[in-house]
C-alpha cells in the first residue's frame, strides 16, 4: 500500500469505530451520491463462502479471459499490495487510480460515518463503472447478507463455495447460522451455483433459496466434477465434457473449479476451459522458489497456504496425507480470534515437526505462546519464519515445509521471499 493510500485509509478509520460493520445503509447513501456506479457494471458473478472464494474467482477470471473477455475483479484481503484487491478490465488498479478515486469518494462522503471496507468497495465500483468490461467478479468480504458487496441488486449468477466455521464473533456460533449469513447473497430469479457442503449447510442453503425464489445448481444433484484420465470430467444436465486439471494444487480445488464452470455456464458467458490450467492465485498451496527456499537444503520443497480456519485445516490435512513420501514440517502463524486448536487438529498427525511463528509486520498476529498452547505443546517456537526454516533444515532428511495459518502471514512471507 502506498503512503498516500495508507494516509487516506487512516483518515477513514476514524469515521467509524469498526473496520467492518455488517450493514448496507451507509454504503447505499454513499453510492447514491456517486450516481450509483454499482448499477453501471457489466454482468456480475457474486461469490460467497468460507473457503475457496478467492480461488473460484480466479478460475472464473482465467476462463473468461482465456475466451477473450475483459474482466473486473474485486477480492479481499490483499497479500502484499493494496492494489491486488481491485483488477480493472484485467489490470490491477494503479496507485494513481486508487488515490484519485479514494480522495474523490472521501470528499463526497464528507465525514459521514462509514467503514474502510465500504469505501474500498465503493472505490472498486466507481473504477469498474468508468471502464468497459464484459464481466465483473465480486468476492464477498465477510459473510454475505450484510457484506458491502451485497448492495448489488441483480447479479447474473451467485456462487457459494465451501462453508465452515470462521468469523464466529461476527457471523454466529454455529455452521448453520453462518450458512444463513452466506445465503444472504441469494436474489429472487437469480440462479446460485453451490459446491459440496456438509448436510446441515446444504439444508440451510436450499431452504433459503426456496424462500427467496432463487434457482439452485447444486453439486451432486445438478452438476458434478471428478478426476479423469486426462484431467477433470464435468457433467450436468447437458452431458459431460473433459477439462484440464487446475493449475492450483489440492483436491479441494476441483470443487472450486466446478463452481466456476457452473457459474459461467449459468451466466451464459463465453469461457475457455484451458484457463483452469493457467490460473494463478498466490498463497493457495503455492510452491515458493525465492529467497526463503535458500534457507533449506537444495532437495527440499517450500510451500505456502493462507488457510486459517477449521475447514481449511481439514482439507490441508487431507492434502498432507498425499505427501507421505517425505517428512512434513509445518510453520504456523495465526491471527488473533481464530480457532487455532481446531485448525491445527487435523494437521498435527500429518506433521513431523510444528513451528509456531509471528512476523513483525503480521496484522493482529497471535502470540507464539498461544499457538504452542493450541497445539497441545507440540509446536516449538520459531519464533520467526526464517528461524523455523533454519531449524527444520538441520533435521537432515529431505522434506517438505508448509507455511500456513493466516493470509496476513502469507503476505509477510511473500514479501520475505522476493
Amino acid at each position: 500500500m502506498t503512503d498516500a493510500v495508507e494516509q487516506i485509509a487512516a483518515r477513514l478509520e476514524r469515521l467509524h469505530p469498526r473496520l467492518i460493520d455488517l450493514s448496507l445503509d451507509r454504503l447505499r447513501v454513499l453510492l447514491a451520491r456517486l450516481d450509483h456506479p454499482e448499477r453501471r457494471l457489466p454482468p456480475i458473478i457474486h461469490v460467497a463462502g468460507t473457503n475457496g472464494k478467492g480461488s473460484t474467482c480466479a478460475f472464473i477470471r482465467a476462463m473468461a479471459e482465456e475466451a477473450g473477455l475483459r474482466v473486473h475483479v474485486y477480492t479481499s484481503p490483499h497479500l502484499v499490495r493494496f492494489n491486488e484487491r481491485i483488477r480493472v478490465a484485467g489490470e490491477l488498479a494503479s496507485d494513481d487510480q486508487l488515490i484519485a478515486a479514494m480522495e474523490r469518494i472521501e470528499r463526497i462522503n464528507d465525514g459521514a460515518p462509514i467503514t474502510v471496507f465500504e469505501v474500498i468497495t465503493a472505490t472498486a465500483f466507481d473504477l469498474f463503472a468508468e471502464t468497459p468490461a464484459d464481466l465483473c467478479v465480486l468476492e464477498v468480504g465477510l459473510g454475505g447478507r450484510g457484506d458491502a458487496t451485497n448492495v448489488i441488486d441483480a447479479p447474473s449468477v451467485c456462487a457459494i463455495t465451501s462453508i465452515s466455521l470462521d468469523h464466529r464473533e461476527m457471523l454466529g456460533p454455529s455452521v448453520d447460522v453462518i450458512a444463513r449469513e452466506k445465503a444472504g447473497i441469494m436474489k429472487r430469479n437469480v440462479t446460485v451455483a453451490i459446491g459440496a457442503q456438509p448436510g446441515e449447510v446444504r439444508r440451510v442453503l436450499l431452504d433459503h433459496a426456496a424462500r427467496v425464489g432463487s434457482a439452485v445448481r447444486l453439486r451432486g444433484r445438478d452438476w458434478d466434477i471428478a478426476a479423469s484420465a486426462s484431467g477433470l470430467r464435468y457433467s450436468d444436465e447437458g452431458g459431460g465434457f473433459e477439462a484440464p486439471m487446475p493449475s492450483l494444487p489440492g483436491l479441494f480445488q476441483q470443487d472450486n473449479a466446478g463452481i466456476a464452470i457452473t457459474a459461467l455456464r449459468v451466466a451464459g458467458l463465453p469461457h475457455d476451459l484451458a484457463g483452469l490450467g493457467r490460473t494463478d492465485w498466490p498463497a493457495r498451496l503455492q510452491r515458493l522458489h525465492g529467497r526463503l527456499v535458500d534457507l533449506l537444503p537444495p532437495d527440499w520443497e517450500l510451500w505456502l497456504d493462507g488457510g486459517h480456519n477449521p475447514g481449511a485445516g481439514v482439507v490441508l490435512g487431507e492434502h498432507l496425507r498425499g505427501w507421505a513420501d517425505r517428512p512434513v514440517h509445518l510453520v504456523v502463524g495465526m491471527k488473533q480470534a481464530k480457532d487455532s486448536a481446531e485448525f491445527l487438529r487435523p494437521l498435527l498427525p500429518e506433521a513431523d515437526t510444528v513451528w509456531a511463528v509471528s512476523e513483525p509486520g503480521q496484522h493482529l498476529a497471535l502470540p507464539v505462546e498461544a499457538i504452542i498452547a493450541a497445539s497441545g505443546g507440540v509446536a516449538r517456537p520459531g519464533p520467526r519464519v526464517a528461524d523455523a526454516l533454519r531449524a527444520v533444515a538441520r533435521t537432515g532428511t529431505p522434506g517438505r515445509v508448509l507455511i500456513c495459518g493466516s493470509l496476513y502471514l502469507a503476505g509477510e512471507v511473500l514479501k520475505l521471499d522476493r
